[in-house]
């Protein structure tokens, strides 16, 4: 049976590294939801071993058990040794699937480590890390190659094996540098995955620009070696650098590209309908506009002027379109109101606050009742820096005391 593709979105570990911006914790938590809704299947929600980040996991994953979250894995990261693998099981004991990481290149075990490793000390972390991971109850493991593309074939052959072993669940070639390109990418996947008959993870830099190009051929690599492939993603490419493989994108291209529709089939539970909605979310909590010409989301998506191109667009959209603002969900009501409005926040009232929730379908018995969520979304306004959206608002309403643990911090 032919692979599928299965897609990791990691905008809420890699993509939150972005220079100069914050993402708040409730913000990630609203990704995580909508990451559900879109069918993704695993979101790499952050770090585990980090104090901050700790009791917004932790509430994440009560919300998976509560049903908010339904079927989207929750997965931490780390690095792959031992001592934080431990602290992350540790620190958030219902983790079930985690991604451990190590760099196996030479230019980085040299620059990082000194002379104080090498590779077979690389790999011999990995080893205990996977089995304590193991015996912790992890369910799923990813290992992680850190700078896999300026790694010699045989060593990442090596480590997959060693990890393959001891019960590791999937490999991520993660291109660090965005220094791979579409054929060379596809030819070392392929030779990879028919060695291992391991699963393959697409980790992709876009530092030259083609970072979907290049997870997407790396994908066609291992589907076409008869493994299943994942390709990390991240909403509207955010990320180091100059970002990670657009989680839209990538959709778009295995779905309307005449080659990748049919060699590399996609997971059946995405919806791409859902794509407008996350994607403006993200930029409204990342506080980063969307580009005019990024593919779906946009707002030169779908917009002709040239008379050529109108003329043809208007005869038979198909001329000049490949896909239809509907198909990625466009068309959706704005994330807050406009015109007159009464929006309630870090220094709203009772009667604001009751009024706006009134509008939500959400009605309080007394002033009471409604003071104790009010003090609470006083209190996430002031963690997000913006007025919340109807969805926090709901969350924050319906989940009071989730929410209250995903604006704290243990210290």
């Amino acid at each position: 049976m032919k692979g599928k593709v299965y897609l990791i979105d990691v905008t809420n570990r890699d993509g939150v590294q972005t220079s100069r911006i914050l993402l708040p914790k409730l913000s990630k938590t609203m990704l995580n939801i909508y990451l559900d809704e879109m069918g993704v299947y695993q979101s790499e929600v952050g770090f585990p071993t980090l104090k901050h980040e700790v009791n917004y996991i932790n509430a994440n994953l009560e919300l998976a058990k509560l049903g908010v979250i339904k079927r989207i894995h929750l997965e931490g990261w780390c690095r792959a040794i031992p001592e934080d693998v431990r602290l992350a099981f540790k620190n958030c004991p219902e983790l079930k699937h985690i991604n451990i990481s190590m760099s196996t290149s030479e230019i980085m075990i040299q620059g990082k480590f000194q002379g104080r490793k090498t590779f077979k000390d690389i790999v011999k972390s990995l080893v205990e890390a996977v089995k304590t991971a193991k015996e912790l109850g992890a369910e799923t493991i990813g290992i992680n190659a850190e700078d896999a593309s300026r790694t010699e074939l045989d060593r990442l052959i090596e480590f997959i094996i060693a990890g393959k072993e001891v019960g590791a669940d999937r490999f991520r070639y993660c291109d660090t540098l965005g220094a791979d390109d579409p054929i060379t990418i596809y030819e070392r996947i392929k030779a990879i995955a028919l060695a291992t008959k391991f699963t393959i993870e697409m980790h992709c830099h876009n530092d030259l620009g083609m970072a979907e190009a290049v997870s997407l051929a790396g994908a066609q690599g291992a589907i076409e070696s008869g493994v299943d492939s994942y390709i990390n993603t991240t909403v509207n490419g955010y990320g180091e650098r100059c970002g990670n493989c657009d989680l839209v994108s990538t959709i778009l291209a295995l779905k309307f590209s005449h080659g990748f529709s049919e060699k590399t089939p996609l997971d059946e539970h995405v919806d791409l309908k859902r794509a407008w909605k996350i994607a403006r979310y993200a930029s409204y909590a990342f506080n980063i506009p969307i580009p005019i010409n990024q593919p779906g989301v946009g707002a030169n998506a779908f917009a002709h002027e040239s008379g050529i191109h109108a003329d043809g667009a208007l005869k038979n959209r198909r001329n000049y379109e490949l896909y239809d603002p509907e198909d990625v969900g466009r068309g959706e009501p704005e994330l807050l109101e406009t015109g007159r409005i009464i929006t309630t926040g870090e220094y709203g009232g009772i009667k604001g606050f009751r009024h706006v929730y009134d509008k939500l379908g959400i009605h309080f018995h007394d002033d009471s009742e409604a003071r104790k969520i009010l003090e609470l979304v006083q209190y996430a306004n002031l963690h997000t820096q913006k007025p919340l959206t109807d969805d926090e608002l709901r969350l924050t309403a319906t989940y009071p005391e989730v929410v209250r643990n995903i604006l704290t911090v243990n210290l």
